[in-house]
This record gives C-alpha cells, structure tokens and sequence, in this order.
C-alpha cells in the first residue's frame, strides 16, 4: 500500500482534492467522517463528552448537538483540548482498523488518510505515511469561503481558522503541496499529478 497524509486548513480545498483522488482509485479514510461516528449514542466518547460539557450537549434525540458543542470550543482553548482528550483516540483506533483493512484487500492500494489537524497531531498515529500533502489557500481566501459558501459570519469563520495549526505549522509537514488558491482547474490538474506519482509509487512498493 501507499499511505498519503492529506490535510489543509479549515476552507482550504482539501475535500475538493480527496474527492478527486478517490474518483481515480484512491481508498479513503477520512478523520471527520470518524470523529462523527465515535460520537454516536451509545459510544463511550458521547457519555465521556457529557459528563465533560453537561447533557446541554446533547439534542432531545440524544444525539449530540454539534452546534452547541462547537460554540464552545472554537472559543475556548482549553475545552477544544479536553474534547480531543476524549475523540482523539477513538479516532485513531478506528483509522488504523480502516488503513489495515484496506492494504488486506489491496496490497497496491492508494490510501489517502484525510486529517484536518494532521500539524496539530504528527507523530500520534499508530503508522507512517509515504507521503504527507498539504492543500494550501491564503486565509483570505479561506475566510471568504465560510463567510460566501458556509454561511459563518466573519467573526465566526475567523474563529474556525484561528483553532487550527498555522499555514507555517502545515508547511513544515509537507512533502508535496497543492495550491488550491486558483482556479478549480488548477487544483484538480495538480490532484491529478499526485495521483499519477502515488499509484506508481504504490506498485513500486511491491515485494518482490
């Protein structure tokens, strides 16, 4: 297999690049799509999260209110820490399962591991990537997709960017990185090339 680390900030184009490498092939395992499966009644990580943050958490349904818990802890350093204490590493439990099942299946497999906070937690997963790619935007251009396409207001949106590692912090993990700035042509086209290296890579890997 051919493990890539992908991330990028908040509105930075990231999911625009995952979507693209998994139209060629690529096996997907993507940490939100985790951090909201943990969270499901019945899972231990949302009786932890109440006795944390209070049944306020929680919807009538029992399900949790994302909405509240966010308010929280975009603003709040301190409770973003804790709540990772308990998410964090259910969510990596869950992706090292996923990543060894996938190169079972596949021993050629391309598997992009989609972590938004990937600078924030280098070195706590439980396997080694081949390669780490960052999507990279200026914040501008980040600030105005939450405000025009997510609906945040400015504040808000400052807030989400503000939470997550620096433009610096993401750099100095990448091996390879793809401006998504531009026109979605561009992006795609540079999708496109790391695809490209990534499967040959993932054959080369091969044992003999």
């Amino acid at each position: 297999m051919y493990l890539i680390g992908l991330t990028g900030g908040i509105a930075s184009g990231k999911s625009v690049v995952t979507q693209r490498l998994a139209s060629h092939g690529a096996v997907v395992v993507d940490a939100d799509v985790l951090a909201r499966e943990v969270v499901q009644p019945g899972q231990p990580a949302l009786e932890d999260i109440v006795r944390a943050f209070g049944p306020g958490m929680l919807q009538p349904d029992g399900t949790l209110d994302r909405a509240a818990l966010g308010a929280l802890i975009f603003t709040d350093p301190d409770r973003r820490a804790e709540l990772n204490r308990i998410t964090h590493p259910r969510i990596r439990e869950r992706a090292g399962e996923l990543i060894r099942e996938a190169a079972v299946r596949d021993p050629d497999a391309v598997i992009v591991h989609d972590v938004p906070l990937l600078a924030e937690t280098v070195g706590h997963w439980p396997f080694e990537y081949d390669l780490v790619v960052v999507v990279e935007a200026s914040t501008e251009t980040r600030l105005r997709r939450l405000v025009e396409l997510r609906g945040m207001t400015r504040q808000e949106a400052q807030h989400r960017v503000g939470s997550q590692a620096t433009d610096a912090e993401r750099l100095a993990i990448a091996d390879v990185v793809i401006d998504s700035d531009g026109a979605l042509d561009d992006t795609l086209r540079q999708a496109d090339e790391l695809w490209a290296m990534a499967a040959a890579s993932a054959v080369s890997k091969r044992p003999e």
